[in-house]
């Protein structure tokens, strides 16, 4: 569930500056507890199941400061503690501004007290160091398919990249969740969600899968961009396939929701 507080963060003081899309604060979907989440614009993916096209290019966002997205988290942060959450930051593909990212991050959980995670593909993970990746408590990591071809399909990009990053952040001990979307037709197929499965296990520092069922929520916004929405006509899962899918993940070990 996410409530819309804001669009748009206005442009702050000089300083560390990004490209910034929107700003919200979401519960259960974006880590744990209530949640400050920015949405950076950019993204080098194309996936076509993307509900957030909207971010995909860094001109969707507003060049905002550093200090205006902490002033905007400040005024919540005794609300968001409260509440057992913390701080995400999202895209588009956070790791396509990683200095600013890393700036948030630091700021988050230094000056604010907040638990911070990365919502990423992981295809840029080699430009993050570990001074970055050590003021994140939680990596929220979307491996899209086991399957290459299939992956390069769904996203016009490798892999491989993806996966050295998971084997990073395990060499790090820097928690993980998994997030894997369910496509009927694309993603589904048991050997495909077999081997992001056994891969995930194989790391030891993921605490949790979310097996996210595919929607249309993101097709108006295609629409608006007067482009067609690239699995127009393709169903959501059923409550059976999301089960189905979830017990491949439950039987190497792992905590699914």
């Amino acid at each position: 569930m996410a409530v819309m507080l804001g669009t748009t963060i206005p442009l702050g003081p000089p300083g560390v500056t990004g490209s910034v899309h929107s700003w919200d604060v979401s519960t259960g979907v974006d880590g744990p507890g209530t949640r400050f989440v920015v949405f950076l614009a950019g993204c080098p993916l194309d996936c076509l199941y993307c509900h957030n096209p909207d971010t995909r290019r860094m001109s969707n966002g507003t060049r905002t400061s550093a200090d205006a997205v902490i002033a905007e988290a400040a005024k919540l942060t005794p609300f968001i503690r409260a509440a057992g959450g913390g701080a995400t930051v999202t895209g588009g593909e956070p790791l396509l501004q990683p200095a600013f990212a890393g700036e948030l991050f630091h700021r988050f959980k230094h000056e604010l007290g907040l638990h911070t995670a990365l919502d990423t593909s992981g295809f840029l993970g080699r430009r993050v160091d570990d001074g970055l990746l050590a003021d994140v408590d939680l990596v929220l990591l979307d491996i899209k398919s086991w399957d290459r071809d299939l992956y390069l399909r769904l996203t016009g990009q490798q892999l491989e990249p993806t996966l050295d990053f998971a084997r990073r952040l395990a060499d790090l001990g820097k928690e993980v969740w998994v997030r894997f979307v369910l496509v009927p037709g694309l993603t589904d197929d048991p050997a495909n969600i077999e081997g992001v499965a056994a891969f995930a296990a194989s790391l030891g520092n993921v605490s949790r899968v979310d097996v996210l069922p595919f929607h249309t929520l993101g097709s108006a916004k295609y629409s608006a961009q007067g482009r067609r929405f690239p699995l127009e006509g393709t169903p959501a899962p059923t409550p059976e396939q999301l089960d189905a899918a979830r017990a491949i993940f439950v039987a190497h070990g792992l905590r699914t929701v």
